[in-house]
């Protein structure tokens, strides 16, 4: 996976969030864990490019 396709999973989950009228505590727990999951990746790879940029 990419950074740019977990940006673009992490966009469609805060929109399925924003647009849902209800949700069960399990399925808004399930989305926000995958959100960070991605996020750690994402940081992950700025990490990564940042000490790429260093040397």
């Amino acid at each position: 996976m990419s950074y740019d396709e977990a940006i673009l999973k992490v966009e469609a989950i805060v929109k399925d969030l924003e647009q849902a009228e209800a949700l069960s505590m399990d399925v808004y727990q399930q989305k926000a864990q995958e959100a960070k999951t991605l996020l750690d990746f994402c940081e992950k790879q700025l990490g990564i490019m940042e000490k790429e940029l260093q040397k």
